[in-house]
């Protein structure tokens, strides 16, 4: 069975940290370009970060720049999301998507979608 799993989401205090897992079976996360995405409730869906397919290429957006950290484990299968210094506005839910061509696009354009996983900063 082809799925993205994400875990790791939970409840966190202000400036904490969490990591995110995102983990594949029936493919092999290394042959696609992996983001994650978030959707806080009464607001679109949006990027969060990328690792392209090829080059280990990293993106993050500037919201979550030098507090979020994007990493692969081949050997696991498994893409993370290491979280610092959350903050209320971080406060949603994530989703992992696998995309076939070298970088992130839509969320729609994805190949596979995981199902998300509750991430909640508050004190």
């Amino acid at each position: 069975q082809v799925q993205l799993v994400e875990s790791g989401g939970g409840l966190v205090q202000p400036d904490g940290s969490l990591r995110l897992s995102c983990a594949a079976s029936g493919f092999t996360l290394d042959d696609y370009a992996i983001g994650w995405f978030r959707q806080a409730p009464g607001k679109e869906r949006e990027g969060v970060s990328c690792t392209s397919k090829t080059d280990g290429v990293t993106y993050y957006d500037n919201s979550v720049k030098g507090r979020f950290t994007i990493s692969r484990d081949n050997a696991k299968n498994t893409i993370y999301l290491q979280m610092n210094s959350l903050k209320p506005e971080d406060t949603a839910v994530y989703y992992c998507a696998a995309f076939s061509v070298s970088g992130c696009l839509t969320p729609d354009e994805s190949d596979y979608w995981g199902q998300g996983t509750q991430v909640t900063v508050s004190s």
